[in-house]
């Protein structure tokens, strides 16, 4: 049995940020497929009550704990494996900044916007998507700058802050119907420098449910 456990599906981009960063620090994981289309497998009474009482994943299962909410999972195997860490207090505060407004205003907006834009039935309304997408463009905008002056976001090596970021940056530009990495240059040479570093692999590698039975 797996040291770690990841509860998620290849769809959710939080999952992915969690499933990033045990592979790239070479921990002993297995996922475990969260059947969240078909079945409704987070809001069942069951999941509530034995996985996570918020009704969502990733939950990273290990020994006795389960963690959930996909900031608290870097830090936790950030401190654990001692990889991609914040170096001092300062650099501890400016992760949890860019972790923050990633959660808020980068991935907490192009979520919801994919998720209405490809797999709601029946698809968001066009001015909720209009007004998404206008968010999230200019708040890709902010984050080019700062790449533009550093290859990381904190400095010359990554931190759980990139790992943060690029929760939903690897899914494929047509499920977005523009490419980030093209539209945004600081952002595209950035995440090939996440994609060399060595266990990385994409979202539909890395976990299980894809690709989405007909529905």
């Amino acid at each position: 049995m797996a040291e770690y456990e990841l509860y998620c599906f290849a769809q959710s981009g939080n999952a992915y940020r969690a499933a990033l960063m045990l592979n790239l620090i070479g921990a002993d994981w297995q996922p475990r497929w969260v059947d969240f289309f078909v079945k409704g497998e987070t809001r069942s009474p069951e999941y509530r009550a034995n996985v996570n009482e918020m009704g969502e994943v990733p939950v990273l299962a290990h020994g006795d704990r389960k963690l959930s909410q996909s900031g608290v999972i870097l830090t936790y195997l950030a401190e654990r494996s001692g990889k991609f860490r914040p170096a001092d207090e300062d650099e501890r505060l400016e992760t949890l900044r860019w972790i923050i407004f990633d959660n808020q205003k980068i991935n907490g907006f192009l979520g919801p916007y994919r998720f209405l834009r490809v797999f709601a039935r029946p698809a968001g309304d066009p001015a909720v998507l209009n007004f998404l997408k206008l968010r999230v463009t200019s708040n890709l905008a902010i984050v080019d700058k700062r790449l533009s002056e550093r290859p990381f976001l904190l400095g010359e090596r990554p931190t759980i802050a990139d790992i943060s970021m690029v929760g939903y940056l690897y899914y494929p530009a047509e499920e977005f119907g523009f490419d980030i990495a093209a539209d945004y240059p600081a952002i595209g040479a950035w995440l090939e420098r996440i994609k060399a570093l060595p266990g990385w692999k994409p979202p539909y590698e890395l976990m299980p449910g894809h690709p989405l039975p007909p529905r």
